[in-house]
């Protein structure tokens, strides 16, 4: 998958004439001096938005590395501690020789895609944003031309990784851990949204950027891209557009206006892919079924929804009801209005007697799902 273009590495600044180095001097923070790590100034504490009562330790500052620590904890950044590789730059698993704490270090590549100013953001962003549900910033390194940041590791790699690179030992992701992960993804989104003042428009939500942790909780990673949304009067922020292809919503690809919507799109286009299993974008398939949303939009008719779904999901479904007895009456009682909220009681009953388990379990699924949402309400 691709980006949209973005910014390229930036050169040291160079000395002015008369200026001399000075020896022995710490790195600074990564930061201008209003936001950083040390005192802020009155603009930027307005700016700051606030933590959820949740994360105790969200106040807690970013700690400092030396690129020694980090070369260290990572085996010198040897090939076998490699357990990613992103616009940014590679990312590895490491310990660190402190506390003994597992951490996984992302490092910049200077020739990528993403440059220093996306460094930047992404450290301004996990410094000042804490949630459940968004991965913690544990600290940096900005030694010289060295950018890498340090973040808490989570064991269970990315959604893409359980989507679409499965390995013979894993098992696919089944209904109920996929719809935890939806709405826990949902929940970092919201926060991001409505949590944050000024909200926080992500800009690079997708499965890969989705990490899951013990429990397959899942958190929104890699926040390069974000930028703060409107504030006032004002609806939208006119941006470069950045992302991923087959994510960006077409509105802000046309011109360049940004606002959460355009978030909410890409959320979407991750619902798909729950789903269905198919990548957002994949360039190996014919032309009319590169792009998910354009692969979709046939199915629209509730007769064919049900084809939408994975086909690894028929060998889970099989093995559930094997187990568990389908009893489409007290799937009726969770949610009284049932699938007939259509207006079509007569088709989703043609849907639900059709004899095949897959469609069953889809059924029950989008029954749960709507009963959740009209407990919970809207998120976006």
């Amino acid at each position: 998958m691709g980006y949209c273009p973005c910014f390229g590495w930036r050169k040291g600044k160079k000395l002015k004439s008369g200026e001399k180095k000075e020896p022995g001097k710490k790195p600074k923070p990564p930061v201008s001096p209003g936001i950083a790590l040390g005192t802020k100034s009155s603009a930027a504490l307005r700016q700051e938005p606030s933590a959820p009562k949740e994360e105790p330790n969200a106040g807690n500052r970013a700690q400092t590395f030396t690129y020694r620590q980090l070369a260290k904890a990572t085996k010198n950044f040897r090939s076998e501690s490699m357990i990613g590789q992103g616009g940014f730059g590679a990312v590895y698993k490491g310990i660190l020789e402190s506390s003994g704490q597992v951490v996984a270090v992302k490092k910049l590549d200077k020739t990528g895609l993403q440059g220093e100013k996306e460094f930047l953001v992404e450290f301004l962003m996990l410094s000042l944003l804490h949630h459940p549900n968004l991965v913690n910033l544990i600290g940096y390194c900005a030694e010289g031309d060295q950018r890498l940041l340090v973040y808490e590791y989570m064991p269970q790699g990315s959604l893409e990784d359980h989507l679409h690179y499965l390995t013979s030992d894993q098992k696919p992701l089944d209904w109920n851990t996929r719809m935890k992960i939806a709405v826990g993804a949902a929940q970092g989104l919201e926060y991001l949204h409505r949590g944050a003042s000024p909200p926080v428009i992500y800009r690079d939500l997708k499965s890969s950027n989705i990490l899951l942790g013990e429990g397959f909780i899942p958190k929104l990673s890699d926040f390069g891209f974000a930028k703060f949304g409107p504030s006032g009067d004002k609806s939208y922020v006119s941006t470069r557009v950045m992302g991923t292809h087959g994510y960006c919503a077409p509105e802000y690809l046309a011109s360049g206006k940004l606002t959460t919507k355009s978030d909410i799109f890409s959320f979407g286009v991750v619902l798909l892919e729950l789903i269905t299993g198919r990548k957002a974008f994949d360039e190996s398939r014919g032309r009319e079924e590169r792009f998910l949303v354009d692969w979709v939009r046939p199915f629209k008719d509730e007769m064919n929804i049900t084809n939408l779904a994975d086909p690894l999901l028929r060998v889970l479904a099989l093995d559930y009801f094997n187990t568990h007895p389908y009893d489409s009456n007290e799937a009726k009682r969770d949610n009284p209005e049932g699938l007939e909220n259509n207006g079509s009681p007569n088709k989703t009953t043609r849907m639900l007697d059709v004899d095949s388990e897959r469609e069953r379990a889809v059924a029950e699924a989008k029954m749960w799902g709507e009963s959740w949402r009209g407990k919970k309400g809207p998120v976006g």
